[in-house]
C-alpha cells in the first residue's frame, strides 16, 4: 500500500514523533561514550526485558531470526535433528531451524487459533515416530533421525496453547522452544500452575524480534532469546559474538549477531511505553469485534480463546474473496496485508521436503482467506469506523451479485 493511504496498515511514524527527544537523547548517548555495540545499554535492556517477561535472563541479538538459530544452537538441538512447527509462520521460523543444521516437520494448526494443534502434535508422533523409553528419545519411522524440539508460534500476538503441548513434550522428551516475535506482552493461562504466564517465560527458551513493525520495534533490526537456564543464556552470549568467551578466547565457533547499544536503548525507552500500546491494540480489537459482529455469516473475526490475553500485532479476518475486498479497500484508500499467502510447505524453498497441496489442510484453507486490516495503537475510532464501513459496502455488494 502506499504511503499516500489515507488509512495506513501501520503507523510508525506518530510515536517516534512522539517519542523523538527521549529517542534522539539515547543517540547523544551513544555518540557521547562511543559506544556503540554491546555494553551498558544493551545490558540494561536485557535486564528490563527480562524482568518484563518474567524470566531470569535475556540475551539481546540483531535479529528475531538469530534469536531462534542461537536458542535451538544453545538448547541441545544437534545437526541431523528434527524441530517440529507449523507451515502457518513467517519464513524466519525455518530459517532458523534449517540453519542451525536441524530437519524440519510440519503438522497444521487450529482452525481457529491459527496456532499449532496439539492434536496435530500428538497425531504426528504417534503416527510418524517411535520412542525409545531406555533412551527418552524420540526418532522419526522414515528417517531414523532423532526428534529434539518443538516450535510453537505464538502468532499475530496470540498464544499457542501451551499446556497440552508441554504435556506432549515432557512425555517425549522433547525441548520447547516459543516463537514469541509476535508477542511482546502475551500471556497464557496455564491450567497446570493456575497462572497467567507472560510469553516467552514458558518454554526452555523463546524468540522475540524487535524489527520495526511489532509491538515493541527497534528502529531497526533487533532480537532476543528469554530463558530461565544461566547455562544456556551464556552459552547464547558467547555464540553471539563469535564464541567468545572473553576477548580472543573463543570457546567455540560463533556468530556475529550483537546488538547496537542504540537500538537497545531506544528499545528500553519504548519498553516504558509498551503496557499502554498493547491495551491501545486490545482495545482496537474489541471494538473491531463489536463493530464487525453482524457479518459472521460473510466474515471471521479473531478468535481469543480463554486462556490467551492476546496483543493484536496483527488483526486477521477472514473472508471468501480476499483479494477483491483488498483491491476495494485499497481503493477507498485503507491500507492491508496479508500474513501468510502461501503456506511455507508450498514455498519453493522447501519442495525438496516433498510436502503437497493438501498436507495440511487447515493451513492452506485459512492462508486462502486472511486478510490484516488497520492494526495500530493510534488507530483512531473514525479510522475504524471507515474501514468497517467499506468492508460492509464490499460485503454487501458481493450478496447483491450472487
Amino acid at each position: 500500500m502506499s504511503t499516500l493511504a489515507k488509512i495506513p496498515f501501520l503507523d510508525l511514524v506518530t510515536p517516534h514523533k512522539e517519542l523523538e527527544s527521549e529517542l534522539l537523547g539515547v543517540a547523544k548517548k551513544a555518540f557521547h561514550t562511543a559506544g556503540f555495540v554491546g555494553g551498558p545499554m544493551v545490558e540494561t535492556f536485557e535486564q528490563e526485558f527480562a524482568q518484563y517477561c518474567r524470566v531470569q535472563h535475556c540475551v539481546c541479538v540483531n535479529s528475531g531470526t538469530d534469536a531462534l538459530r542461537f536458542a535451538f544452537m544453545a538448547g541441545g538441538i544437534e545437526p541431523g535433528d528434527i524441530v517440529i512447527t507449523v507451515p502457518h509462520t513467517f519464513i524466519a521460523t525455518t530459517e532458523a531451524i534449517t540453519q542451525a543444521g536441524a530437519h524440519i516437520a510440519f503438522v497444521d494448526i487450529h482452525e481457529k487459533t491459527y496456532t499449532m494443534d496439539p492434536g496435530k502434535l500428538r497425531q504426528y508422533i504417534e503416527e510418524n515416530c517411535v520412542f525409545n523409553a531406555g533412551e527418552r528419545k524420540l526418532f522419526e519411522r522414515s528417517s531414523k533421525r532423532k526428534v529434539a524440539a518443538i516450535v510453537p508460534v505464538h502468532l499475530y500476538g496470540q498464544m499457542a496453547n501451551m499446556d497440552p503441548i508441554l504435556e506432549i513434550a515432557s512425555q517425549f522428551n522433547l525441548v520447547v522452544i516459543e516463537d514469541a516475535c509476535q508477542a511482546h506482552g502475551a500471556e497464557y493461562f496455564s491450567e497446570k500452575s493456575n497462572s497467567w504466564r507472560k510469553a516467552g517465560s514458558i518454554g526452555k527458551a523463546a524468540a522475540f524480534s524487535f524489527y520495526p513493525g511489532k509491538n515493541l520495534g527497534a528502529c531497526g533490526e533487533g532480537g532476543a532469546i528469554t530463558t530461565d537456564d544461566e547455562v544456556m543464556a551464556l552459552r547464547m552470549k558467547m555464540i553471539r559474538d563469535h564464541g567468545q568467551a572473553k576477548k580472543y578466547y573463543h570457546d567455540l565457533e560463533g556468530y556475529n549477531g550483537r546488538m547496537d547499544a542504540i537500538q537497545a536503548g531506544w528499545l528500553s525507552v519504548k519498553l516504558r511505553h509498551l503496557g499502554k500500546w498493547n491495551d491501545a491494540r486490545r482495545a482496537n480489537a474489541h471494538r473491531y469485534h463489536q463493530l464487525l459482529a453482524g457479518l459472521k455469516e460473510t466474515l471471521v473475526v479473531p478468535f481469543e480463546a480463554p486462556w490467551t490475553k492476546g496483543v493484536f500485532h496483527l488483526y486477521v479476518v477472514r473472508v471468501a474473496d480476499r483479494e477483491a475486498l483488498q483491491e476495494a479497500l485499497a481503493k477507498a484508500g485503507i491500507g492491508t496485508a496479508i500474513h501468510y499467502p502461501i503456506p511455507l510447505h508450498l514455498q519453493k524453498a522447501y519442495a525438496h521436503l516433498g510436502y503437497r497441496r493438501g498436507s495440511f489442510p487447515v493451513t492452506e484453507r485459512v492462508a486462502n482467506e486472511i486478510l490484516s486490516l488497520p492494526m495500530f495503537p493510534q488507530l483512531t475510532p473514525d479510522q475504524q469506523d471507515q474501514v468497517v464501513s467499506e468492508i460492509r459496502k464490499f460485503l454487501a455488494s458481493m450478496v447483491a451479485v450472487h
